[in-house]
């Protein structure tokens, strides 16, 4: 099996679908908190890094990301197929030229439609997925921070009317995602009720509204996960 470096960035997160999806896939994902990152991406074939309620430079409170901006460099330079989660993403985007703002007002809960662009059209990752062009991908989101200007090398590949940066290629093997393809609908049920409900958002109505699409979210997540892993199998060789 092929080893992926899964960094861990919060506590809170987990793999989700990828625990699953990757293994399938043919990848070894190993599961790293930040705080206890390699040095080097010495010995594996691709990268992906999580989502967390924070920003990608907050250096003070999460010193760990000072070495992940370097192994995501490390990554781009080495051609390393790289794919970056929510916070995931908004690093990729920092370390790369992008802007990262933080509470943007392109906040986002739960299931969300989005539009895939013809610019992915020969993408990689986003070129084949089911139910696109012709509709919406629909994907979760919780996020109040976003990347508000793209990296200046990047191609951007899915948009919102509520958040344009929503996924963005850097290169031939690195992705940025605004969503979570890992996060399963019925996990919107298990957030904090008491912050949503201070964002004035019900957590049962919007946990019922996630289910409603959850079909076509599970077979566009395995899509996007399995062409990602293709990208990682066809660069190892």
């Amino acid at each position: 099996m092929t080893r992926v470096l899964v960094v861990l960035n919060s506590p809170t997160s987990s793999m989700g679908r990828l625990e699953q999806l990757l293994p399938e896939a043919g990848l070894d994902p190993f599961l790293t908190p930040g705080s206890e990152l390699p040095e080097t991406l010495d010995g594996f074939a691709g990268v992906v890094l999580l989502g967390g309620g924070f920003m990608p430079d907050d250096d003070v409170d999460h010193p760990f990301l000072a070495r992940e901006r370097r192994l995501t460099t490390e990554a781009l330079e080495a051609g390393l197929p790289l794919l970056g989660l929510c916070l995931g993403g908004q690093l990729l985007a920092h370390v790369t030229g992008g802007v990262v703002t933080a509470r943007s007002g392109e906040t986002e809960r739960g299931m969300c439609p989005l539009t895939v662009l013809p610019a992915a059209a020969d993408d990689r990752v986003f070129g084949d997925l089911p139910g696109v062009p012709d509709g919406p991908l629909w994907m979760i989101e919780n996020h109040a921070d976003s990347v508000t200007t793209l990296p200046p090398s990047a191609t951007l590949l899915v948009s919102s009317g509520v958040c344009p940066i929503q996924a963005f290629r850097v290169g031939e093997a690195a992705w940025g995602l605004q969503f979570h393809p890992e996060a399963r609908p019925e996990r919107v049920a298990t957030w904090d009720e008491a912050a949503l409900s201070e964002q004035g958002i019900n957590r049962a109505a919007l946990a019922e509204a996630a289910l409603v699409h959850a079909t076509e979210n599970e077979a566009q997540s395995r899509a996007l996960v399995r062409a990602w892993s293709d990208v990682v199998h066809e660069t190892a060789k």
